[in-house]
């Protein structure tokens, strides 16, 4: 990957990888068709989503970065996350989200712009497309180099229903709505990802077991012919965009560039 683009990431949280097909919504079936899928790429233990963001964003384990709840924690022995290595080379990134505990995945000063909106307040179902709506917006009018949207009403829906219930059917199916409002309002030329953090089972996630520890990983790139292919991890998701905009990855990071 030598040509440089402008990436946004978007997290669907708790999405397991066969709820694409299982929620219905078309735009997954156009999406992957265009796209490079990883469809049984892993994430951390312990599966549970502030542990698993801190991997995705700084490419270590959690017993590197120390987070091993859903309580932030400063890192002992800190490691530099996508936004301050973006920002050392002069990159502007974007920060979107719905669920107040990721607010420290980006250190201050490495960020352009951020913006929350409670899933707790207003409620998840209501959260998620008004924050993909303001995340699209954003992303035309400023074309920041990365953006990440969180999207957090199928993890609540999981806990509330059951993960692959009909209610959670439905929240993965709502949020692929908000994807595709973002896809379809922002410049051609942006690489979008589409990921999760964990998946889960029954009505809980943060064990070794398949159902919570697979993740999809798509990556759709301008121009270019997709296709499905094994493996990934969340720690290569970093490592990825850095390549993709033409920055090094951080020599703490201990994830690799997936062949997209």
């Amino acid at each position: 990957m030598t040509d440089m683009n402008k990436v946004v990431l978007i997290l669907v949280d708790g999405m397991r990888p066969d709820s694409l097909e299982a929620c219905g919504h078309p735009f997954v079936t156009e999406m992957l068709s265009e796209s490079v899928y990883f469809p049984n790429a892993q994430t951390v233990i312990p599966s549970v989503t502030l542990p698993c963001h801190m991997s995705l964003f700084h490419s270590v384990t959690p017993e590197r970065h120390g987070i091993l709840t859903n309580t932030y924690v400063p890192q002992v022995r800190p490691v530099n996350g996508i936004c301050e290595v973006l920002r050392r080379a002069d990159k502007k990134c974007a920060l979107f989200y719905n669920w107040e505990e990721i607010k420290d995945l980006a250190r201050p000063d490495s960020l352009a712009y951020s913006c929350y909106v409670s899933g707790h307040v207003y409620g998840y179902e209501n959260a998620n497309p008004r924050l993909a709506g303001i995340a699209k917006d954003y992303i035309a009018s400023d074309l920041p180099d990365f953006t990440f949207v969180y999207l957090g009403w199928s993890d609540a829906a999981g806990h509330n229903s059951g993960w692959m219930s009909d209610e959670y059917l439905r929240a993965v199916n709502g949020s692929w709505d908000c994807i595709e409002n973002i896809c379809r309002g922002i410049p051609d030329d942006y690489t979008v990802i589409v990921t999760a953090d964990h998946g889960g089972h029954a009505r809980t996630h943060g064990y070794d077991t398949p159902e919570d520890m697979m993740i999809p990983v798509i990556v759709r790139l301008p121009s270019k012919a997709g296709g499905v292919k094994d493996g990934g991890s969340i720690l290569d998701i970093a490592p990825t965009i850095n390549s993709l905009l033409g920055v090094d990855s951080d020599p703490e990071w201990e994830g690799k560039i997936l062949d997209v």
